[in-house]
């Protein structure tokens, strides 16, 4: 079938590549001019895994042009809006991106076309957008309006969308239904040839939800907000295992045992980040709040989670004392791992507010950094862990990057002025830790001194006792 998908940022991208991969013919549409030229010239503007390679694999194919908005609405029977809907100052979705592509659909397209929203967007949003295609159509268009919400995440976006565990699309005709049936039907009967995995593991076929558009829309700032409020309550608990002396990842394991809980997003740290959690929670409030429901809920949640990084910042002016004029070594800038995604990251304040103490700080990320030198270009950008934390006073870990459990510990404490690492994302064991002269504190578990072994007396039998300081 042929599609168009208006918008290549990380959703638009993923999605039209996908499509393409599955067997589809597809338009992408981008209205950036330095973005569309990188793309057209075989560069990327983001980094997700697998995605480079199969946009050059479809490409090559002749199953995916990038070219203008307008070239895009030429092609597709299906228009898949993937544009951004960035929060405005009172937390509300700015749709202006989503109401420009609307008005030249109507204005441009003829014969029958299937307008789907595929960026996240308020509640009725679909509404509005079927009386905006209606006010302002001039040419021979028939159309229908459609949900179809992504639930992509970001270092992992390709598995998502090619093995999904459910398919949510929100109609409000049977002919759209259908239609969105028939371009997913190759991922609901397994039939595409997967790029990520040789023989693919994934067995089970994702759940085609059918429901109404406003339903659908609803779906997507629940999830997300839910998501969002786990990991708020799990970040309390950590803060209350701190001072009882338990350990969160027990109570976590604990916790996720129960099959009406599960484990999933009980992982404390420094916050949660990004460009959808942050901003659906945001949205999510709104709706509610001009809907005339009081969710204070959600308002704690996001409360909880803006005083992570005071806490985390406290935490070490603890330990250090005085954090003016110290070397502090942030590794990892990216909100989570395997992107280069940098909004909305839990680093960002970190560091901010570690400037504001009078630090001298030096980042190191694998990915992240070029888009990091756009938001905190007043700080030192490191091209290794090892350096970034030489002569350095702590270690932040903020981004649990693969790489980060791959460190030659011998090295970086002998590299580091005070072997003081604080890790925001517990992804490290303290016991692998401190035999070599780290002292090792984490979010919600006991903190771990360096060990130290009793010196051999003289004379006597070498004491088998570990030691630790105080």
């Amino acid at each position: 079938m042929k599609i168009s998908v208006i918008g290549a940022g990380y959703v638009g991208l993923t999605t039209a590549a996908c499509f393409a991969q599955i067997g589809h013919e597809v338009f992408c549409g981008e209205s950036d001019t330095a973005k569309l030229h990188k793309l057209q010239n075989g560069g990327m503007p983001l980094f997700e895994p697998h995605l480079e390679q199969i946009i050059h694999s479809v490409r090559q194919a002749g199953r995916l042009l990038f070219g203008s908005t307008e070239e895009a609405i030429d092609h597709g029977q299906a228009i898949f809006i993937c544009v951004g809907t960035p929060p405005l100052g009172n937390g509300d979705a700015d749709l202006s991106a989503i109401e420009t592509v609307a008005r030249t659909i109507a204005k441009r397209a003829q014969g029958y076309r299937l307008v789907v929203e595929k960026s996240t967007v308020p509640v009725q949003t679909g509404a509005q957008l079927r009386r905006h295609l209606s006010v302002h159509k001039t040419s021979r268009l028939e159309y229908d309006v459609a949900s179809n919400p992504e639930f992509l995440r970001e270092g992992s976006a390709v598995t998502d969308f090619l093995h999904p565990d459910r398919i949510v699309v929100g109609v409000d005709a049977p002919r759209s239904a259908s239609l969105l049936r028939e371009i997913y039907q190759p991922i609901l009967d397994r039939t595409f040839v997967c790029p990520v995995h040789p023989e693919c593991a994934r067995a089970s076929v994702p759940r085609f939800l059918v429901t109404d558009t406003n339903s659908a829309e609803l779906i997507k700032h629940a999830s997300n907000s839910f998501l969002a409020m786990k990991i708020s309550f799990i970040n309390m608990v950590a803060n209350l295992c701190e001072v009882v002396g338990a350990d969160v990842t027990k109570v976590a394991e604990g916790m996720g045992l129960d099959p009406r809980i599960g484990p999933e997003f009980l992982n404390p740290g420094i916050g949660f980040g990004g460009f959808c959690f942050p901003k659906d929670v945001q949205a999510f409030i709104r709706i509610a709040e001009k809907s005339g429901c009081d969710f204070s809920l959600l308002r704690e949640a996001e409360k909880i989670n803006q005083r992570r990084v005071h806490d985390f910042v406290e935490k070490l002016r603890t330990e250090l004392w005085v954090v003016r004029g110290k070397k502090i070594a942030v590794w990892g800038l990216a909100f989570k791992p395997n992107t280069d995604d940098v909004r909305f990251a839990p680093s960002i304040a970190l560091v901010k507010s570690l400037l504001e103490e009078g630090a001298k700080v030096f980042a190191y990320d694998p990915e992240a950094t070029e888009k990091a030198k756009l938001l905190l270009p007043d700080i030192n950008y490191a091209s290794n862990p090892y350096e970034a934390a030489h002569g350095a006073d702590a270690v932040l870990i903020v981004t649990e990057w693969d790489e980060f459990r791959r460190i030659d510990w011998v090295r970086l404490r002998d590299a580091m002025e005070n072997p003081l690492i604080l890790d925001g994302r517990n992804m490290l064991a303290g016991e692998d830790v401190t035999p070599h002269g780290f002292r090792y504190l984490s979010v919600g578990r006991p903190s771990a001194a360096p060990e130290v072994k009793a010196p051999r007396v003289a004379g006597a039998h070498a004491s088998t006792d570990i030691g630790t300081a105080p």
